[in-house]
């Protein structure tokens, strides 16, 4: 029977590990999860798969064309030009290419993650990097991206030139290794090789807390369709392919800050810092661009039981994403591909643990959460906010807001001090309510001489006003964080009994 169950990156990473490290732990070898395969060397069914086969080497090229999603446009993208299927150009080849009569889309493969063993074993480049190959038998994992170009963009802050970047993040499985038999019921005569996608980052906007994140599930499908943003094409994730974007459906991670997708900013306007249903128009299926997937593709076959190929439509030609030195000639261009290409990608990364690989698989899903103010409540000092397990923020699941550490020292020679827990709704809204409750201890000059310490309860609630640096005269600054910010709060002493109120007033660096 298939169990409904949540292909975490964790989940995966054990399953990595089948390369890397020759055995896994007890505990890990408890999970229960378990595939219907009917018994038949056949892995469609498996959450998050994008190709099976028996197959050892592969091109990028190739490899590439599996993962590729479906673009889904606005009915009033500018660019469309109201072309419908087999006539829409967009995205489009960057400016110093040659132009198909077709969309294009651009690709990336960041990392490769091996076998440290058979670290030179693994990867074999190619004069054109398209026809480079990987080994599946050493390959553990890998991260890739999808660059779509536009010409311009119409809107808030419009400029010319666009790209929005897509990552997926993927792992190899074998069938010889012991979690796909424990996984699945299937049986395979010769040595079969599984690739799985384990989590999509439409990269909306470039800000990390705004991306549109989803972790696969089982009721994850592929290929990922991906929502264009109108006039500005920012991406969102659309996990069942419906065609709307649902928080805490298409998205699984920073619930309250994925910006969604927004084409009512192509007005100038943002109205509102969280995501509303009525930001996004429907989506009509006449404005997909559909990827170039093999005919052998799991994801061409769904696509195929469920009529997307029954009317006319174009399918866009996939490219390795070009030297960022071809752009130089303009200086917009330049910075944007600067920003998104990896020098002499891929690069080969190792791993020997499971330590390496769990790591290597969440990566990203922490972002930077450190924050730093001017601090006062009639004493002056700094405050400092942190996540609440140091290096990884604690998100809740109900509400989708974080708990988070903030401490401050005040007062001459910064004698006195606080601890509170403060949870906030977000992490990047440009108004955001908060709470905080904890500890101070406040040394106090004694009228004879010498200090007492005082410690009691303190309780506070106010706003948070947030401010995205990235489009200002200012945005060397988010070298440190993307946000700065104003808090202004109440803060109560004393736990049943009100002992006394002050205002407390922060200014500062960070998304807290």
């Amino acid at each position: 029977m298939l169990r409904r169950v949540w292909l975490t990156s964790s989940l995966v990473a054990l399953a990595m590990t089948i390369c890397l490290v020759p055995a896994v732990s007890a505990q890990e070898e408890e999970r229960e999860v378990r595939w219907s395969t009917g018994g038949r060397c056949d892995f469609t069914n498996v959450p998050g798969v994008v190709w099976f086969g028996t197959q050892r080497t592969m091109t990028l090229n190739e490899l590439a064309s599996y993962v590729a999603p479906v673009y889904w446009f606005s009915p009033d993208e500018p660019l469309l030009n109201q072309m419908e299927r087999d006539s829409i150009r967009i995205p489009e080849a960057l400016p110093f290419e040659d132009a198909p009569d077709r969309p294009v889309a651009y690709y990336q493969f960041d990392h490769l993650l091996v076998n440290k063993a058979y670290e030179d074993s693994t990867y074999f480049p190619a004069a054109n990097k398209a026809n480079s190959t990987v080994d599946f038998q050493y390959v553990g994992a890998f991260k890739l991206h999808f660059y779509a170009y536009f010409s311009f963009e119409v809107g808030l802050g419009a400029h010319e030139h666009d790209m929005e970047a897509v990552e997926f993040k993927g792992v190899v499985l074998r069938y010889s290794g012991p979690f796909i038999r424990e996984a699945t019921d299937a049986v395979c005569d010769e040595e079969t090789y599984v690739v799985l996608i384990t989590r999509v980052s439409a990269k909306a906007h470039g800000i990390i807390w705004f991306w549109n994140v989803i972790d696969t599930d089982d009721e994850t499908r592929f290929p990922m369709h991906i929502l264009v943003e109108e006039g500005k094409h920012g991406t969102a994730t659309d996990k069942n392919g419906d065609g709307y974007f649902t928080p805490g459906y298409d998205v699984s991670r920073h619930i309250n800050d994925a910006w969604g997708i927004r084409d009512n900013i192509r007005s100038g306007q943002l109205v509102s810092g969280g995501y509303q249903a009525w930001m996004t128009k429907v989506r009509q299926p006449q404005h997909r661009v559909y990827p170039p997937l093999p005919e052998g593709s799991p994801g061409r076959a769904r696509l195929a039981r469920r009529g997307y190929y029954d009317e006319p439509y174009v399918e866009y030609e996939i490219r390795p994403l070009p030297p960022k030195e071809l752009a130089e000639y303009d200086d917009h261009l330049y910075h944007f591909m600067d920003d998104k290409q990896v020098d002499g990608w891929p690069v080969i990364r190792t791993g020997e643990t499971a330590e390496d690989v769990l790591g290597w698989v969440d990566e990203g899903s922490v972002v930077k959460s450190l924050a730093i103010s001017l601090y006062t409540d009639g004493d002056w000092g700094f405050s400092f906010v942190f996540p609440f397990f140091i290096v990884k923020n604690l998100e809740t699941k109900i509400s989708g807001g974080f708990l988070v550490w903030r401490l401050y020292l005040k007062d001459q020679g910064l004698r006195d001090f606080g601890a509170m827990l403060l949870y906030a709704h977000s992490a990047s809204r440009w108004i955001d309510n908060y709470l905080s409750l904890g500890y101070e201890w406040d040394v106090q000059d004694l009228e004879g001489g010498g200090t007492q310490t005082i410690d009691d309860f303190v309780l506070e609630t106010g706003l948070k006003f947030r401010v995205q640096l990235g489009t200002s005269p200012l945005k060397f600054l988010t070298v440190l964080t993307d946000f700065w910010g104003f808090r202004l709060g109440i803060k109560n002493y004393g736990f049943t009994d009100i002992d006394r109120l002050t205002y407390v007033f922060e200014f500062g660096a960070g998304a807290w």
